[in-house]
């Protein structure tokens, strides 16, 4: 299977701070990869240098056959990177269809034209559909859960990022969500989901990734590694008997 995303050898230091130290990961095209660790673990910056919003101090980012490492944001979306954020952040007084048209033709760079249609379609694959004239500001958190999904969606990306997406959601919801991502990915979007909620990845990702101070401390088959004590330990607060 090719790879799509490379980090190689990648750091990301604030003074004595090393936030990502010296990450090396790959993620092949079509697959759901999950990342879970405890808060400052380094997930999100990990998401940043992927998306240009850091640079590194070390280590390069390469997507497909592009070595993206000094590139802007807005090339590398698009290149085909889409992400979503940890808290919606929707033009508020913007109606949710022309927040999937800004993510279309900035962020995708799609003709306005060609946007419209693409932008139907992520409406009804996100579960937005009805809501297109809505005003994003009128909307309930899973709704702007979705506008978040659909908006990154609206970009066409290839390597779609999402960054704890399901955070604040019932149970209900989240399992909602859940089947969204699902018909995501297999319609052929590789996934790269950071989550909190551990039961949700598992129902999509096929491979899961702890980090902890910075570094990838487990990875391979998720109920392997929630079951490696260390993981346990580190992740759930368990000791190691």
């Amino acid at each position: 299977m090719a790879v799509l995303l490379e980090l190689d050898q990648v750091s990301k230091s604030y003074g004595a701070l090393k936030a990502v130290d010296t990450v090396s990961v790959t993620v092949n095209d079509g697959e759901a990869l999950a990342v879970i660790g405890p808060n400052g673990a380094g997930k999100t910056t990990m998401f940043n240098l992927i998306t240009g919003d850091v640079a590194p101090s070390n280590g390069r980012v390469v997507f497909g056959s592009t070595d993206m490492t000094s590139m802007p944001p807005y090339a590398r979306s698009r290149l085909g990177i889409g992400r979503s954020y940890q808290i919606p952040h929707p033009f508020a007084n913007m109606t949710v269809f022309e927040n999937l048209l800004v993510g279309a033709i900035f962020g995708g760079g799609t003709s306005e034209r060609e946007s419209y249609a693409l932008c139907v379609n992520v409406l009804k694959v996100s579960g937005l559909y009805e809501k297109a004239n809505m005003p994003a500001r009128t909307l309930t958190l899973l709704q702007r859960k979705r506008l978040e999904l659909a908006r990154a969606l609206a970009t066409r990306p290839k390597l779609l990022l999402l960054d704890e997406i399901a955070g604040g959601l019932t149970e209900y919801e989240c399992g909602e969500l859940v089947k969204t991502i699902k018909e995501i990915h297999a319609h052929g979007t590789t996934i790269v989901w950071i989550e909190h909620i551990v039961h949700a990845l598992l129902e999509v990702a096929s491979r899961l990734i702890v980090m902890n101070f910075g570094q990838i401390m487990a990875q391979g088959n998720p109920q392997q590694v929630m079951a490696d004590p260390r993981v346990r330990e580190v992740y759930m607060g368990m000791p190691v008997s």
